[in-house]
């Protein structure tokens, strides 16, 4: 019996557990009656108060699974012998364990069951008995970690992950551990072409398959899949375009005719119900779009002309898009860091470092060009100068506008403080030519301030990911609706200092712990994983000033605040975190409303000063 399944049958029993399938409720609502949307007290499952003996078992639990990774990283100093610990039998280790504790995991994980087989079908059945029912086709456009890649690849070194997942899968996991090396051969693109390195093929998981979970419990798109099936979608009017999100734009379409496809799948759609298409796009998959709508019109492109977003689109739901970018994507390739690794206790760094050091960390982010495209856009006029910040707040100490800071200026490798223009030139001058030409050759992260530089970018591919350099297309009944989560601390600023590492030569200071200062590390505002300027800045106000919206196409944001069930694991469904907003009740119901044909009824929700902040922009209407 594999170690998955004899810890799932210790906790979770042997039988399966079937969502509660109830009967849907009778409509009760005429045509044109006026729908509103459900009150969080209807829709949320109180969760009734854990013992301190079930928070033991949690710990308890813990403690073993830090065992078993700890007997991983003493491997590599020949402490403990790695094959004897995966030959040893759980029945017997869980046999060791208190039986109290064990039945608590059990009732706990019970518990957690329940509550997420409630939520998924709750809100599309509360819809359902208000009158709403399918009407445009929906297409579902994923961000980075909700997509599967999985292999294709024949070659000896690829036979044994023939069509297994090493992105997004216990697989994944299973190949890290136990086969580093070739992991990293897979998972990184060629360096200097950008697609598969000789001998390795990867490509993106295709269907629901695709997106709906990360690994094995752990769902991305799979609530949003069945709210959607209560309304009458399936796969004959719902889509995954799921992608290879390492690639850049202009390869994904070269290796694997992405956006060709998207546009046939869209026409077909459109073809085939009479109506036109709602796009659901979350995190860089609204990048992605983005750059599709820019696509799919030009000429030698896709060739749709200047009205096919007008004729077959009808809306974007744009999920915590980070359309200008996500600052934490900055720190992984300058030195392979962010939050998550700087505010690491000292074991746990020690055992990353020994498992996927620094350098290694930097040389797969940078050898993934499409994740480049998170690096932050707009520069000085959105993120800000050395003296001041748009989302700076009252009595903040330090502006957010010097974004990467180092205590000791006395070098080429610790320069002045610097700002987020600055600190992407430090990056260019300090990284490999390959990576340069990768980035400059893909990508363009400015401003154009004029109708004419906007009207000119649109015969540059390399600005079509780029919302302050391109205008959205000339669409006037098309409808955008931002929908993020908000009121969860997100990197913003950092500290550095020099490090010994030749290779990296630079670190988050994490010695560094005072005032606004966690381990290096500032945090502003946003979803946890991208800042609000980010989210809100082109949907409050970018897309209000006249040349990135000459058509007037429809703006609707609507803010969601994070306030997390403390005894989920996921944050409930209240969570306005990055990606477990896709399972949020309020989420769910803002896009069941869309695809069902009553988005008009949907009112603009700000629980932020965003408005405030992008005022501040020093980004202007043409003179």
């Amino acid at each position: 019996m594999s170690t998955y399944s004899t810890m799932r049958r210790r906790f979770l029993g042997d039988s399966s557990s079937e969502p509660s399938r109830a009967s849907s409720p009778n409509p009760t609502v005429r045509d044109g009656e006026a729908v509103t949307l459900v009150s969080t007290s209807k829709l949320r499952k109180l969760t009734q108060k854990r013992s301190k003996r079930r928070q033991l078992s949690v710990f308890g639990l813990g403690g073993l699974l830090g065992i078993l990774i700890a007997a991983f990283f003493a491997q590599q100093h020949h402490v403990i012998n790695l094959e004897g610990l995966m030959d040893l039998n759980l029945d017997t280790l869980f046999d060791a364990i208190p039986a109290g504790i064990v039945n608590d995991a059990k009732d706990l994980t019970r518990h957690e069951r329940e509550t997420v087989n409630y939520d998924s079908f709750t809100v599309g059945l509360h819809l359902q008995s208000q009158g709403v029912k399918a009407q445009h086709p929906v297409i579902m456009i994923p961000g980075v970690i909700s997509t599967g890649l999985e292999s294709w690849g024949t070659e000896e070194v690829s036979r044994q992950y023939f069509r297994k997942r090493l992105w997004g899968s216990w697989s994944m996991m299973r190949a890290l551990v136990l086969d580093k090396a070739s992991w990293k051969k897979h998972i990184m693109l060629d360096k200097l072409t950008g697609l598969d390195p000789p001998g390795i093929k990867l490509r993106a998981a295709q269907g629901f398959d695709a997106a709906d979970f990360f690994i094995t419990g752990y769902w991305i798109w799979s609530k949003i899949l069945e709210n959607l099936a209560t309304l009458g979608y399936d796969p004959s009017n719902a889509f995954t375009a799921a992608y290879d999100w390492r690639l850049s734009c202009e390869k994904l379409e070269l290796r694997d005719h992405y956006f060709t496809r998207l546009k046939a799948h869209i026409e077909t759609a459109k073809k085939t119900s009479g109506e036109k298409v709602v796009l659901v796009s979350h995190s860089m998959g609204s990048q992605v779009l983005f750059y599709f709508l820019h696509w799919v019109e030009a000429a030698g492109y896709g060739d749709g002309g200047p009205k096919w977003v007008d004729d077959y689109v009808d809306s974007w739901i744009n999920i915590s898009g980070s359309l200008l970018g996500a600052l934490k994507g900055y720190t992984a390739v300058l030195s392979g860091e962010m939050k998550d690794t700087a505010q690491l206790n000292a074991f746990a760094v020690y055992g990353l470092e020994k498992f996927l050091a620094k350098h290694e960390r930097v040389e797969i982010f940078r050898a993934m060009p499409g994740a480049s495209s998170m690096l932050p856009i707009g520069g000085n006029a959105v993120w800000g100068n050395k003296t001041f910040a748009p989302d700076d707040r009252f009595n903040q100490t330090v502006s957010y506008g010097t974004f990467i800071n180092f205590q000791e200026s006395n070098s080429t490798q610790s320069p002045a403080n610097l700002t987020v223009e600055e600190s992407h030139a430090y990056l260019m001058k300090n990284s490999e030519t390959w990576y340069q030409d990768q980035v400059r050759s893909s990508y363009s992260y400015g401003v154009a301030h004029s109708r004419a530089e906007v009207e000119s970018n649109a015969k540059d591919p390399r600005k079509w990911m780029n919302p302050l350099e391109t205008r959205l297309p000339l669409a006037p009944h098309l409808k955008i609706y931002c929908f993020y989560g908000v009121g969860k601390p997100t990197e913003r600023s950092y500290w550095y200092r020099e490090d010994r590492d030749p290779l990296i030569n630079v670190t988050i200071d994490t010695s560094l712990v005072y005032g606004d200062i966690d381990r290096g590390v500032i945090m502003g505002e946003g979803d946890g994983t991208v800042p609000l300027m980010s989210n809100g800045y082109m949907c409050a106000k970018g897309w209000r000033i006249n040349r990135y919206n000459p058509a007037g196409v429809s703006i609707k944001v609507y803010e969601m605040p994070h306030e997390p069930d403390r005894f989920s694991a996921r944050g409930g469904p209240n969570t306005g975190d990055h990606v477990d907003i896709l399972g949020r009740a309020s989420l769910n119901d803002l896009i069941l409303r869309v695809a069902g044909g009553k988005g008009d009824h949907i009112e603009e929700n700000y629980v932020t000063n965003i408005r405030e902040y992008s005022e501040k922009v020093k980004i202007y209407e043409d003179p």
